[in-house]
């Protein structure tokens, strides 16, 4: 299915769009009206820039009318004299990556809420108490062979507060207490290297 033309309702204004043919050229906008025109201009060269992220139809359609839109609530950003279509062209690729960065978000979320309601959470509730504290009788005596200088940022560290509060509260800056903290958990873990399920 060919497309020529669309409409699209931005701010209790409706524009249509034509689909034209021509080549990249830098323009000069005086008002929205003739900057709505250039964008109609503009449309097949965002349809085929669009299939170089996906070969999705709809989500083509969606690519381009989230760029138009984008267009015309910023057309006050465009540089007069500059090239229209790679600013257009820079507009899909940041919103495409946007919705790409997005939607990878929303699946680790539902991942982690899925393992968290399977079987870890399952695992996690019937853990020995025993075990747990062995293991946090374990971590305490590697923390007490720490230096006292790598000792006292971890475990402030562990107890939730911020480098810059552990930073006013040691005296030192902020950049040597992450020295500190980082080489504290460096021993750490050599320390408790029984507990290595990597």
């Amino acid at each position: 299915m060919c497309v020529n033309s669309w409409d699209i309702k931005f701010r209790n204004l409706k524009f249509t769009f034509i689909k034209p043919n021509h080549t990249m050229q830098p323009i000069a906008i005086q008002s929205s009206s003739a900057f709505s025109g250039q964008l109609t201009k503009e449309i097949s060269s965002l349809r085929k820039f669009a299939r170089q992220f996906t070969s999705d139809h709809q989500t083509i359609n969606d690519l381009v009318q989230d760029t138009l839109i984008k267009a015309l609530r910023y057309y006050q950003q465009f540089q007069n004299g500059t090239s229209l279509k790679a600013w257009l062209f820079v507009i899909m690729r940041n919103t495409y990556r946007n919705n790409y960065k997005k939607n990878l978000l929303k699946q680790a979320t539902f991942n982690f809420i899925e393992e968290i309601s399977g079987s870890a959470l399952q695992r996690a509730s019937s853990q020995n108490m025993g075990e747990s504290r062995f293991i946090q009788q374990d971590i305490s005596q590697a923390m007490k062979k720490l230096s006292q200088k790598l000792y006292l940022p971890i475990k402030l560290f562990s107890l939730g507060y911020k480098y810059c509060e552990i930073a006013s509260q040691t005296g030192v800056p902020i950049g040597t207490v992450k020295t500190r903290i980082h080489l504290g958990r460096i021993q750490l873990k050599q320390l408790l290297s029984d507990y290595n399920y990597a």
